[in-house]
């Protein structure tokens, strides 16, 4: 069952453990059609610090607050950043678009309450892992026309293309924990009707892209989502947007969020938490 899935789901990724940070805070804001959780991790006491909105993955449907508190944890940390990390609505019960709704309220909330959070606001970023990454690219397309700016997307292993048909899904459509038979029911759970597939707020590969911030791409060796991931990537570059690229070997997806497991996981968080930064010291040249 669907309860059953994610149950299971929660408990593998409950068994990484957070690593100690200064405060966390539990918040409530009004989204499009009620209350949308957040919660704020504070790496340290130290004022004004730039901002990551942080979208979970787990394929639209699966995923909470508790199963990337490690992660977000680490980020905060890594990039020396209040991370805030949004509890969207989830598929099925709640279609595409509403959780891109949401990830933008959460961010437009978060620059509207930059003094509350004691944050700058001339410095947000988007983080997100998989189908969290697919919300990030959503919300930074909606946040192009309607605000705020973002200074940076940091995309762990990006969902981009409801295809679902490039060589990496078929080479690797089974025997490597995702596998394309889950990614096409995830798209059916997200998605209100076939026409949607084709919208680029679902498929962002199909977005203009011109006007995105310096994005960070992370895909891994051995990822049914691997090239899609990089074709986002390779489109970013054409439409002029400043990209860091990197393929970890070895690698399967979710691997970011399995520190106890390989030393990649910490090793691709430094790395975006490191491009973040950059983009950050940007934003303080430029304000």
């Amino acid at each position: 069952s669907l309860a059953d899935f994610r149950a299971a789901n929660r408990a593998f990724l409950l068994q990484t453990p957070a690593p100690p940070i200064n405060a966390v805070e539990e918040l409530a804001i009004a989204g499009a059609a009620g209350q949308v959780g957040l919660r704020a991790y504070r790496p340290s006491a130290a004022r004004n610090l730039p901002a990551i909105v942080f979208c979970h993955g787990g394929g639209f449907v699966l995923g909470d607050l508790d199963t990337h508190d490690a992660l977000c944890c680490t980020l905060a940390l890594s990039a020396d950043s209040v991370v805030v990390s949004v509890d969207y609505r989830r598929a099925p019960e709640t279609k595409f678009p509403e959780p891109v709704e949401d990830c933008h309220s959460a961010l437009a909330w978060v620059f509207a309450n930059a003094a509350r959070l004691d944050i700058d606001p001339d410095r947000l970023a988007l983080c997100g892992d998989s189908a969290g990454a697919n919300l990030v690219v959503a919300a930074a397309l909606l946040a192009r026309s309607r605000g705020p700016t973002v200074c940076h997307l940091a995309l762990f292993y990006p969902i981009t293309d409801a295809a679902c048909d490039t060589a990496s899904m078929h080479e690797f459509a089974r025997g490597y924990i995702l596998t394309r038979d889950a990614m096409q029911w995830f798209w059916s759970s997200y998605l209100a009707n076939a026409r949607d597939a084709a919208n680029p707020l679902a498929s962002v590969i199909r977005a203009e892209l011109v006007g995105l911030p310096t994005t960070t791409v992370a895909t891994a060796e051995f990822d049914p989502l691997r090239d899609e991931g990089e074709a986002f990537a390779k489109r970013l570059l054409a439409a002029g947007v400043t990209v860091f690229a990197r393929r970890y070997p070895g690698m399967i997806h979710g691997f970011v969020g399995m520190p106890h497991v390989t030393s990649a996981a910490g090793r691709a968080v430094m790395d975006a938490a490191a491009d973040m930064q950059a983009s950050f010291r940007k934003g303080v040249a430029l304000s």
